[in-house]
């Protein structure tokens, strides 16, 4: 098990470059399988979620060909569907979250597709009825084995078009779904459908393929089935939630940063999320500039005096990815902040790691959380905690860069899930981390 020592109240400066978007690149990367012809892909991140996906594609066949440390060629001509079966691919599949993102494109070029229930982050039920339900009405047949917890899911004949609407806008689901209807026969249309940036992203990757999907950035997808799909290069966009990270790490440490091509158009309300907070941040092209808040940051009220609240919602809402980013960051403001998750009931059981280093944080049950800022007066203290998942190891890293002392986080696997050379990043503007 990882450990990074950490020595906190150090000030950083420079500038830090988002690595490529978690988050699409596990949908993106899926996306290979719908075609026999090359698929090359730019800007994807050297992260172990992502790496452990681009190797179960490997054991299934698909040929891959590193052309730099972030572009990758991949060739699906040769897929075997057979390994899908496999005790290997039990346990490979089972240890990633992503991994369900298979299903849709084997399911329509291969008429099937298997998956063992995925691992990931250990915040909370995280349901997978929306994939399934959206394959059955294509037309597939499903099944579920209780004692190994592996679903399935066969259309010998093709999949066939068809209206849903989704229980929920869920990403993965809606990703899935599109994947596995670019290839039925006739029309598919799908309303709630999730509409973030990294769908967007994924349905003009299919539509270079040669693929007809309307109503892209809508919560209304239009599918025109297609008979085959063609090779392409896309390229990944940087990683919102990385970037939300950036801006609450220079906030917590009063420290002046640059964060440099964030594509501004797709980061939606976070700039103004965290402004709520307090935080300065300004345009420069398509920078994020963030001066020392020497001063401190001042919590906004809601317009008749009320406590702020910040809670996470579908996009355009705020992502959920970074409430726990907001909840640190909260510590040390003036004023005070509700944080309603509404997703996740787990997620949020991370604060008692915080009370431990001196946050004033009173959780009110598994969604909500009162902050009490500090505005500074009070600084946290270094402490000895584990990462339980990827976004909570990053806020207690923050947090730890601001506290005084030297902190210890073990497992930080968790933290090289979802982002990409993280000590040796922070140590280049100026950070004080050793991985152990």
């Amino acid at each position: 098990m990882g450990t990074f020592k950490i020595e906190g109240g150090i000030r950083l400066k420079g500038d830090i470059t988002p690595q490529g978007a978690k988050n699409e690149a596990l949908q993106i990367l899926c996306a290979v399988l719908l075609t026999p012809e090359k698929v090359t892909i730019n800007n994807i991140p050297d992260i172990i979620d992502v790496n452990k996906l681009i190797t179960l594609l490997g054991n299934l066949g698909v040929k891959i060909q590193r052309n730099s440390p972030s572009s990758i060629t991949f060739q699906a001509d040769e897929v075997n569907v057979g390994y899908l079966e496999t005790e290997a691919f039990k346990k490979e599949g089972g240890s990633l979250r992503g991994s369900i993102m298979i299903v849709g494109p084997l399911l329509a070029r291969f008429g099937k597709g298997y998956i063992p229930k995925p691992g990931g982050d250990k915040i909370g039920r995280r349901r997978l009825d929306t994939h399934f339900e959206g394959f059955i009405n294509l037309g597939a047949k499903f099944r579920y084995n209780r004692e190994d917890h592996f679903y399935g899911v066969e259309a010998p004949n093709g999949l066939q078009g068809a209206n849903m609407l989704l229980d929920e806008a869920s990403v993965t689901g809606t990703a899935n779904i599109l994947m596995a209807a670019v290839l039925a026969k006739g029309k598919t249309t799908v309303y709630n459908a999730a509409c973030e940036p990294y769908l967007q992203q994924l349905s003009k990757m299919l539509n270079s393929m040669g693929a007809n999907i309307t109503g892209v950035g809508s919560n209304l997808l239009t599918i025109e089935g297609v008979e085959s799909l063609g090779g392409c290069e896309h390229t990944i966009l940087p990683d919102m939630i990385e970037i939300g990270s950036w801006i609450g790490l220079a906030a917590m440490t009063r420290s002046e940063i640059t964060i440099k091509n964030v594509s501004w158009e797709n980061l939606g309300i976070i700039p103004n999320t965290f402004r709520k907070l307090g935080i300065t941040l300004e345009k420069r092209g398509d920078d994020i500039y963030i001066p020392a808040h020497n001063d401190g940051y001042e919590i906004k009220t809601d317009i008749d005096g009320s406590i702020l609240t910040i809670a996470d919602a579908p996009w355009p809402g705020f992502t959920p990815d970074l409430l726990s980013i907001v909840l640190v960051v909260a510590t040390q403001a003036k004023g005070d902040v509700l944080i309603h998750q509404k997703m996740f009931e787990s997620r949020l059981f991370f604060v008692d790691k915080l009370i431990d280093m001196g946050a004033k944080i009173m959780l009110c049950d598994p969604h909500r959380a009162v902050v009490m800022g500090h505005n500074f007066e009070s600084q946290l203290k270094a402490t000895t905690m584990s990462s339980p998942d990827i976004r909570a190891g990053i806020s207690l890293l923050i947090a730890a860069l601001s506290a005084k002392g030297t902190s210890t986080i073990q497992n930080i696997e968790q933290i090289d899930r979802g982002y990409e050379r993280i000590d040796e990043r922070l140590r280049a503007i100026g950070a004080n981390i050793v991985r152990a």
